[in-house]
């Protein structure tokens, strides 16, 4: 019992490793965000991704049939998630405005509830959206449920989970550290290259689509 349970621990260590360093449009968001927003937005966003994941988990590994069919409509998903990745990309890297003070260092931060809410939903709808993450949860929830009981799915999944959030704490952190050493010219050109990251993960995702239907 002890070293099955063990077992799930490393294994959900390990997944969420993988997650946590895998390389999206999330991570650059959630620097991105921080780097802004400070704390409050790094945090707001993640909080929405947190949510994406622990939803997908759930329906992966209990409802598995509506994961397959939503995967039917894979391509859909897909091209909605791009425009959405797309445009915040270009959103980013034509039209964000950062509000600097006197010092012309530090960005003013007016993060309130509106703020907060709008990048929560954010975080979630990018997360969701992105069919990738929708199979990487099913197919490890698939895999895992042949050799390990419900119990040892919960102990490995939420092993995961945690690792992934503990990660992202401390990216929000790091991030919102930095941002205090940024000139505006600096800030100003990681919107664009996180912009530009966003886009080209965007058009990605639309060839990726285009590529496997052929």
């Amino acid at each position: 019992m002890i070293f099955t349970m063990l077992e799930s621990i490393v294994k959900g260590i390990g997944l969420g490793l993988i997650l946590a360093v895998s390389v999206g449009p999330v991570i650059f968001t959630i620097l991105k965000q921080s780097i802004n927003n400070g704390h409050k937005g790094g945090f707001s966003f993640v909080a929405g991704v947190w949510l994406s994941d622990l939803l997908l988990v759930i329906i992966s590994n209990m409802f598995s049939s509506l994961v397959m069919e939503a995967l039917a409509f894979k391509n859909t998903i897909g091209y909605v998630g791009a425009v959405f990745v797309v445009s915040l990309g270009i959103y980013y890297v034509f039209f964000k405005k950062v509000n600097f003070g006197e010092d012309k260092n530090l960005p003013l931060v007016e993060f309130g509830k509106k703020a907060i809410t709008k990048t929560f939903i954010s975080g979630f709808i990018i997360n969701t959206l992105n069919p990738s993450v929708m199979l990487f949860w099913l197919i490890n929830a698939t895999a895992f449920a042949v050799t390990h009981t419900p119990f040892e799915r919960i102990i490995l999944f939420g092993t995961c989970l945690l690792v992934n959030v503990v990660a992202d704490i401390l990216k929000v952190m790091l991030a919102a550290k930095v941002r205090h050493s940024l000139t505006p010219h600096n800030i100003n050109i990681i919107n664009k290259i996180s912009g530009t990251i966003l886009i080209i993960f965007g058009l990605g995702i639309v060839y990726g689509i285009r590529f496997l239907n052929k």
